[in-house]
């Protein structure tokens, strides 16, 4: 192995953030060892919140940090606009709400060597702070709310479909092109399904350790997930197929739930199917949120069977949205689904 590091474009899309940029940008310099051909490009969504007086005064400590303006402000033209101001023959993903192991950015570029992946990165594990977030991130590890994907799995290493964050050589990027900038969401899933398309290695390893932190309420939530499967659907729209069936469940499941009681006043019997829909559901619920609980905790079983019910129920609602906007009446988005659902637009 080569143990000469490459020179690192470290890309940090962010919009008002004041209360998390400066630790972010000191966690990133604290990594060991950090490349001395190094640089932190972050592309600011033009903050309003005192974040960009922040990172002036960062940068003038350390010339390995700039700004620049993204003025579309959402994560794919801020990615974008990082990516064209990159100068290293690496580029690697970071977000201002993630907290990374001291030598992320070392097992990024030891993995993406030894594999010789197109991109690499870490699980996407959740570590909330305070009840409801504890109780997201704790549904979040559970093979129930995540249809046992592997990205969710924090010992798997190997091929996946896409990774949390990631990192890539450069030349990835010349060879098929961005990230798709009409994409409010999902924009990694589907620049990773056309990476994979053109034959690609997308590449997960337990090594790359982070830790996302999750939505501290089940409303910014159902918010997150519904533009979750809305924007899946237009994905699909575009590649004309689902990258996983797991993804077409909970639209399938919700949309049971609204028309088998409408078909129950002409066929009275599919008032059964709703209550045993419902029952399954419920049990299956109830079921996982007590596994969970045994694993993260026993104060987190009262909420537990809410969030697995926000997750699947936003996620089937957004998909559903989706299918009727982009498939049915082919507009374009609606506007609830192209705005932030919390200040940090890398969410």
């Amino acid at each position: 192995m080569n143990n000469t590091l490459p020179a690192v474009s470290i890309i940090i899309p962010c919009c008002n953030e004041k209360d998390h940029i400066e630790a972010c940008v000191c966690s990133i310099l604290a990594q060991e060892p950090l490349p001395s051909s190094s640089e932190i490009i972050v592309a600011d969504g033009m903050s309003d919140d005192g974040t960009r007086d922040i990172l002036k005064r960062l940068g003038q400590e350390d010339a390995r940090l700039r700004v620049v303006d993204n003025p579309g402000r959402i994560v794919s033209t801020g990615l974008n606009t990082a990516i064209g101001a990159a100068q290293g023959s690496v580029l690697l993903r970071m977000d201002a709400h993630t907290e990374y192991a001291p030598d992320y950015v070392r097992q990024c570029l030891a993995v993406l060597q030894e594999t010789g992946a197109d991109n690499v990165g870490g699980p996407w594990v959740a570590k909330g702070r305070g009840y409801v977030s504890r109780a997201v991130a704790a549904a979040f590890r559970s093979p129930f709310s995540t249809g046992g994907a592997r990205g969710h799995d924090p010992n798997y290493e190997g091929v996946v479909d896409t990774v949390y964050l990631g990192c890539w050589p450069r030349e990835v990027f010349d060879r098929i092109g961005l990230f798709d900038e009409e994409l409010v969401r999902n924009q990694d899933d589907e620049f990773n399904l056309r990476l994979t398309r053109a034959g690609g290695i997308v590449w997960q390893s337990p090594r790359i350790k982070s830790w996302y932190r999750p939505r501290n309420s089940l409303r910014a939530l159902f918010r997150q997930y519904s533009q979750y499967g809305y924007w899946r659907m237009r994905v699909m729209q575009k590649y004309r197929k689902p990258t996983s069936a797991r993804h077409l469940v909970p639209g399938c499941f919700v949309l049971f739930l609204l028309v088998l009681p409408l078909a129950a006043v002409w066929w009275p019997p599919a008032a059964w199917s709703w209550l045993g829909l419902v029952g399954l559901y419920t049990g299956s619920a109830v079921v996982a949120s007590l596994l969970a609980a045994a694993r993260q905790g026993w104060t987190l079983l009262p909420l537990l069977p809410l969030v697995f019910a926000c997750y699947h129920f936003a996620y089937g609602y957004g998909f559903l949205r989706g299918l009727w906007d982009f498939v049915v009446l082919r507009h374009g988005p609606r506007r609830t689904y192209t705005e932030l659902t919390r200040t940090l637009l890398s969410d």
